[in-house]
């Protein structure tokens, strides 16, 4: 069972993926909130294995709660699921420490896809999404601080990380096995000095290292 909790103003919305989860199988909604206030006050106990974040939301915007709840729940793997497309957005939001960027029209069967790629350790993006985050970040004036940081393997993996690929797919695609894709991106987020696959792939592309 995938147990997740909402963040959404909406409240149409927001009961709507209620719902959605509930009646799904392996899928449970343990908290839906209409404010990161009232979420933060609650999560640690809820226990939930994915955060569905917005971002415009009363009082503290979703970014802001995605670095907070990071750090109560460091390992709770956190979707973005927005209206907004703005490049800066997307970016501060993976920064920040959210595994995945949706856009709230995604088929609900996506979604729930999305959900479960996330919680297998993968960083689901809505498909144009994804293509904005790799033209954002090869349009920017990057400064290769060290490009001998990471092996040629690593970039690799770093740059099929960045389409939303889960463990299993980039070993398919690479013709390695899944344990040594998790042996290279450990090694990855040692060098890197980071927690999290999104921080990995932001700070790699921001410096040049990909």
């Amino acid at each position: 069972m995938i147990n997740v909790v909402i963040v959404e103003d909406n409240k149409i919305i927001n009961n709507s993926l209620a719902s959605l989860l509930n009646r799904s199988k392996g899928f449970s909604c343990v908290g839906a909130f209409m404010d990161c206030e009232s979420m933060l006050k609650k999560v640690k106990a809820l226990e939930p294995d994915i955060l569905l974040m917005d971002i415009k939301l009363p009082g503290m915007n979703g970014i802001e709660g995605v670095k907070i709840v990071k750090g109560i729940l460091p390992d709770l793997n956190i979707l973005m699921l927005t209206v907004h497309e703005e490049n800066e957005l997307i970016f501060d939001a993976l920064v920040a420490g959210a595994c995945g960027y949706l856009v709230k029209k995604t088929h609900p069967e996506r979604l729930l896809e999305a959900i479960k790629d996330a919680h297998e350790g993968g960083a689901p993006m809505s498909s144009h999404i994804a293509r904005k985050v790799t033209l954002f970040f090869q349009n920017k004036n990057t400064v290769k601080e060290d490009s001998t940081l990471l092996t040629d393997r690593e970039r690799e993996i770093l740059k099929e990380l960045i389409t939303g690929k889960t463990y299993y797919s980039i070993a398919m695609t690479l013709n390695i096995s899944k344990d040594t894709v998790r042996f290279h991106i450990k090694r990855i987020y040692k060098k890197l000095h980071v927690h999290s696959q999104a921080e990995a792939v932001a700070i790699a592309i921001k410096k040049g290292y990909v």
